[in-house]
């Protein structure tokens, strides 16, 4: 590179920041009048603006210290790197100092941003994980290539198209599984530990949704898991309602919502959620950099539950969009929050799209729950607090009942008394945990289970059967 070319590349970089840098036009107002405003006008022409010319001096310094630099480390770094690797280290350098979720997103990253917001891609439809290098099933989804194939739980992937998957992470494995809708794929497929040998499958890959929200039955108490908030959130969490609805029946005495270890998602989807439990009430606002109030929203008439008792578990792992819906319906007293503080991400990030398929993610706003309380760097703190633990039991010395005594009275109201417990049977002790959410471990779940059962035996009324509660539902809602 000649002195002139290095000479013309740092004058045009020099340009292009000084434009970048340059202030936009202000929007348009309609005057109040016009001649007075055009005078003012005039005016404001002719003075000298000291301010604005201190700013651009201030601003081609600091542009003629970014293009030294950039010039240097072009020319005299160790290895050969590219103007665009340099603008993007550059930028990315810029936005990330900013925050850790300000982010400059690169077409990939852009595109994968895309792919998880709308909830939907091209591809065969199965949950995965990575064990000892190749790829497991853990379940296949619903009504796709690779449930209408016959993948089972437990599968091992151990080529995608003829290349092995050993020594792939679980993402490049999972990009080579995505694809164009319509595309043809093999895999060869590992089935159990007695498979004599692998067996090839061929599929066609079809656009799949994403299933943030999956529900079961708990007893009489309905479990809803929400793992993201993408477009296919609010469908989701209305179809397990329903689903539970219609499985429970009139024995649903309440809910337990899952949040736990739930990052987040978009904003206008943890809005929805909320508003599906709430019949009126504000659910979040935002503040921008002035701290003036710039959205706020509040729920609409209707409650997708019908009023009964909710308890929603959060956990260390609960973060953004998650503690929305969390402080949301602990301030309108909607719910009962069971578990351990949340992450404590209390921000806005909005998607500005650039040029060339690339964007960049920056903290546009914090938002505050319906008190007006920030949960920034601090969380949500439940109002239960149960730590993920797991049951044990120890031995206990016998113990002799009245059913022991020699001549004791029967009962002449059971036909067969209970069976007494063995001597010396163990008490349950409980220690710590890391069951997987949902799991038959899950101790939170089953203390937040225990909840809405105590509470369904305190809302029957004289005469009901059990599992039959009072249509009045034990919980109050308040407007914010």
């Amino acid at each position: 590179m000649n002195d002139r070319t290095s000479a013309t590349s740092t004058s045009a970089l020099l340009a292009v920041s000084l434009a970048l840098l340059a202030p936009l036009p202000a929007l348009a107002q309609p005057p109040a009048s016009g001649a007075p405003v055009q005078a003012a006008a005039n005016s404001s022409s002719k003075a000298p603006n000291t301010a604005a010319a201190q700013q651009s001096a201030m601003d081609e310094r600091a542009l003629n210290l970014f293009s030294e630099v950039f010039e240097r480390v072009r020319g005299q770094y160790v290895e050969k790197v590219t103007d665009e690797q340099l603008v993007k280290a550059a930028i990315n350098g810029m936005l990330t100092s900013l925050d850790p979720h300000s982010s400059f997103l690169d077409t990939e990253d852009f595109t994968e941003m895309q792919v998880q917001t709308r909830g939907e891609f091209g591809g065969l439809g199965i949950e995965v994980t990575l064990e000892n290098g190749l790829v497991k099933v853990i379940s296949p989804i619903d009504d796709t290539p690779a449930a209408r194939a016959g993948f089972q739980s437990g599968d091992l992937i151990t080529q995608i198209d003829g290349e092995p998957v050993m020594g792939l992470s679980l993402k490049q494995a999972v990009d080579k599984m995505r694809g164009p809708v319509g595309q043809p794929i093999k895999v060869m497929v590992r089935r159990g530990v007695t498979e004599a040998a692998p067996f090839e499958v061929s599929l066609t890959r079809e656009v799949i949704k994403s299933q943030p929200v999956k529900q079961r039955a708990e007893g009489n108490v309905g479990y809803i898991r929400i793992t993201g908030f993408s477009r296919q959130t609010q469908p989701g969490l209305e179809k397990a309602v329903q689903t539970l609805q219609n499985e429970i029946g009139s024995k649903l005495i309440g809910y337990v919502v899952d949040l736990r270890n739930n990052p987040g998602g978009l904003l206008d989807q943890a809005v929805s959620v909320a508003d599906s439990f709430l019949d009126k009430g504000n659910i979040v606002s935002t503040r921008a950099r002035d701290g003036v109030e710039t959205q706020r929203f509040d729920a609409t008439s209707g409650d997708l539950t019908k009023g009964l008792p909710i308890v929603v578990l959060v956990n260390g792992g609960s973060a953004s969009a998650s503690e929305i819906v969390a402080g949301a319906l602990q301030d309108q007293h909607r719910a009962v929050l069971l578990g351990t503080q949340t992450f404590g991400k209390g921000s806005v990030q909005t998607i500005m799209p650039l040029t060339e398929q690339k964007a960049m993610k920056i903290t546009t706003a914090r938002y505050y729950t319906p008190s007006g309380r920030s949960i920034q760097a601090l969380g949500v703190t439940p109002d239960i607090t149960v730590e993920q633990a797991k049951l044990e039991k120890v031995a206990q010395a016998s113990t002799r009942k009245e059913a022991d005594l020699r001549g004791a009275l029967s009962n002449d109201t059971v036909a067969k008394p209970p069976a007494a417990a063995a001597p010396g049977a163990p008490a349950p002790v409980t220690t710590k945990s890391d069951a997987a959410p949902g799991s038959a471990e899950d101790y939170q779940l089953q203390r937040a289970v225990d909840l809405l059962v105590g509470t369904s035996l305190f809302r029957q009324l004289p005469g009901q059967v059990p599992g039959q509660v009072s249509p009045s539902p034990m919980v109050t809602k308040t407007s914010g």
